[in-house]
């Protein structure tokens, strides 16, 4: 009955309560409070372990009280119940500031839970103020009470300072008590072929489990319920673009394509022509393409972008790029605007008369404002702009285009699934445009099964010929500080031999971060650019930063691209520089705080130099140890973006890599990992294959189609509400 899991949660539990976990869990339904499964369980004669508890962390535990003490506060009213408990092994310090009467109940020798925020104090790890539900006395005096206690298995929930595990645990028990039978999203059919229980008996031993068998039998169905969901909406979707119609873009002989492959300087790589060859036959069907493009650094992703703008402007269409800020936009015009020589002159669309030279570029970005703006617009609405390039404000529905052909939308995971979807389902008379979404971050194959399912993936892994090397080193300044203070000798060495270096920092620096957790320690652009000057006078220093204007912005990076008298050679700047920016002469760069950034932020950032014929080297300054110095380490060991983005990936997970946990296409993910999880979600695939193939409206599988359904109507509720 999908009406019980619909209604809202206060009518079944109470506005109290309901408020209460709401306000804690964002859990608004019966359903919601349902799916909100325990992360571990606890068995109540079995301690937990003390070990492994890190500061800052939310737990809960499973201890026995050793020892319980109450004494008077020296220099202010008020006393303070200090307790030890144990699970034997290390021990764990409970502090309560006038509560004595707790001593009447945390006695000696009583078992429990305990639950809060786990923290260090003068080297003794506690529980400040804890909550705790104390396990009844005596049970170990009956044997036949003792072993039924002792085996019964406590669910533990994510739980936050506000509600504690054992409070959602009392809400979900008066859920289940009154459960009914429910629709199940997963046919018969498939439960018998794959073994799993119904959906109301995944729900029950999930949460009220009898043995750890029966929970993990209910985590597998939930699971793989999940996995099916993913891809059954990937397929759905995947056979409703093949019923979107297209125009053919062909291009021709002659035309702008064929004049810019003449004009190329270089030879494509074989990795470039053969990913061409499969966007030209995708640009040639009546249906839409829908094609991802991941390359690692440097693998010349943005000719192969252009080689399809060109033969869509040869047939007569436009193409959009779509680039997730300012700074990336203008370095795109810049490049294709040199790539293209004397082809991008600002012409018609019409290339049937070969002694046409070519097509205008436009750049159309937030920033831009009046009489330039209305230029712009107008140029894309009556088509004499073939190619546009843009960031969000390609999205407005003031944005016209006279014939979009193709959207192709760099570094996706800045935009989220759906954003990118977004131009790419503007609809003409022709249909819709072709879409190419292109990613510096290498993805494994499930990743892209799950996020990426319904696109056709290319991949490029070779890199031009010419690009110089890069070395990356990590230095500690506190452990090295030889090794620190010649980074800036070796930078005006640089600068001595007319290269630029890049000097990144975590933070921009007073007080522009516009964060409440600004922290001193770590380096800012505008303070540390001014070290740096005092440092190294002589030196031309500028700053970069997203606080700046669009106007700042642009010329800063001229004036460090260029070589006139006022032209900079170290360029202090935030992560705005990330991707796409592209100074042949940068030879060098600094990370400051590097422990700050993820493994393949610093790929990226590395990225930045070494594009041109001279040889670079990347500095990772950072007093990190464990973990952090890890993930240096691994950077500085190979530039395989391949390698490294798997890194990151099993570090970080998906969601925060790719973008996808903020676009709403996971949100509904509790179980499956889709790093772990691959042969499940190759599983799941053709499982959903098979059943969109004999039955491709759904009709014998309700239950399915309206949890699909619902699926996709709660990422429209998701997209309005961001």
């Amino acid at each position: 009955m999908q009406e019980f899991v619909d209604q809202p949660l206060a009518v079944v539990i109470g506005g109290k309560s309901a408020k209460a976990l709401g306000d804690a869990l964002e859990v608004a339904t019966v359903g919601d409070l349902l799916r909100h499964y325990p992360r571990r369980y606890a068995e109540q004669g079995r301690l937990t372990g003390l070990d492994s508890l890190v500061d800052g962390e939310n737990i809960t535990v499973v201890a026995e009280l050793a020892e319980v003490t109450a004494r008077r506060m020296r220099n202010k009213r008020g006393s303070i119940l200090e307790a030890r408990v144990t699970d034997s092994r290390e021990s764990l310090r409970l502090t309560f500031f006038n509560q004595a009467w707790r001593e009447r109940e945390l006695r000696v020798g009583r078992s429990g839970l305990f639950s809060g925020t786990i923290s260090t104090f003068r080297g003794t790890r506690q529980l400040a103020h804890p909550r705790y539900l104390l396990f009844p006395d005596g049970v170990h005096d009956d044997p036949e009470a003792a072993e039924a206690f002792a085996s019964a298995l406590i669910p533990v929930y994510p739980a936050t300072a506000r509600v504690t595990t054992w409070e959602i645990a009392r809400a979900v028990r008066v859920l289940l008590d009154t459960l009914p039978e429910l629709d199940d999203p997963i046919p018969e059919e498939v439960r018998g072929e794959r073994g799993l229980v119904d959906i109301r008996t995944a729900l029950i031993d999930i949460h009220r489990p009898a043995t750890l068998r029966d929970a993990q039998a209910a985590r597998d169905r939930l699971t793989f319920e999940e996995a099916l969901m993913l891809q059954a909406a990937v397929v759905r979707r995947r056979a409703a673009r093949d019923r979107w119609t297209a125009t053919p873009r062909r291009g021709g002989t002659g035309g702008l394509l064929e004049r810019f492959d003449a004009s190329l300087p270089f030879d494509l790589t074989s990795g470039q022509r053969a990913v061409g060859s499969e966007v030209a036959t995708d640009l040639a069907r009546m249906h839409p393409m829908q094609r991802l493009l991941q390359g690692d650094v440097g693998s010349g992703k943005t000719v192969v972008a252009l080689r399809a703008m060109l033969a869509v402007v040869d047939s007569g269409g436009q193409a959009a790029l779509l680039a997730p800020t300012e700074v990336l936009a203008h370095q795109h015009a810049r490049t294709i605007r040199d790539l293209l020589g004397p082809l991008a002159a600002p012409d018609t669309l019409d290339v049937a008369d070969l002694n046409q030279p070519g097509t205008a570029v436009v750049v159309l970005t937030g920033s831009l404002k009046g009489r330039a703006r209305t230029e712009a617009l107008n140029a894309i609405a009556d088509g004499s702009a073939g190619i546009v390039i843009g960031t969000h404000a390609l999205l407005e529905d003031t944005v016209e285009f006279a014939d979009l052909g193709l959207v192709v939308v760099d570094e996706q995971h800045r935009f989220g699934v759906e954003q990118r979807a977004r131009l790419g389902e503007r609809v003409n008379e022709g249909g819709r445009p072709h879409v190419l979404v292109m990613t510096a971050t290498p993805i494994p194959r499930t990743v892209v099964m799950t996020v990426f399912g319904d696109l056709d993936v290319s991949t490029l892994t070779d890199v031009p010929t010419g690009r110089a090397d890069v070395v990356t080193h990590v230095v500690d300044p506190t452990t090295q500080p030889v090794h620190f203070e010649r980074i800036w000798e070796r930078m005006k060495e640089e600068v001595g031999q007319g290269h630029r270096v890049f000097v990144v920092c975590a933070r921009i620096g007073e007080g522009l971060d516009n964060t409440a957790d600004e922290d001193p320690e770590v380096h800012g652009v505008i303070e540390f650019a001014t070290s740096l000057g005092a440092r190294c006078p002589g030196l031309r220093i500028g700053t970069l930063h997203g606080r700046m204007s669009a106007e700042e912005k642009d010329d800063v990076m001229s004036r460090f691209r260029g070589a006139g008298e006022d032209h900079l050679e170290v360029l202090v700047a935030t992560t705005v520089i990330e991707v796409g920016v592209d100074i042949p002469q940068a030879s060098m760069m600094v990370v400051m705080d590097a422990e700050r950034f993820g493994i393949s932020q610093l790929h990226q950032l590395r990225g930045r130099i070494g594009r041109g014929s001279v040889p670079g080297v990347c500095i990772l300054v950072s007093s990190a140890d464990g973990v952090g110095r890890t993930r240096l380490d691994s950077v500085a060991a190979t530039r395989d973006g391949f390698v490294l983005a798997q890194h990151d990936l099993e570090l970080r997970g998906a969601g925060d890599v790719l973008g996808v946990a903020q676009s709403g296409l996971t949100s509904s993910l509790r179980l499956l990992d889709v790093m772990k999880d691959g042969e499940m979600i190759r599983e799941a695939r053709a499982c959903a294959e098979d059943l969109f193939r004999e039955d491709p409206e759904l009709g014998s599988h309700p239950a399915l189609r309206l949890a699909l359904d619902r699926a996709d109507s709660d990422r429209l509720t998701f997209l309005e509400r961001a």
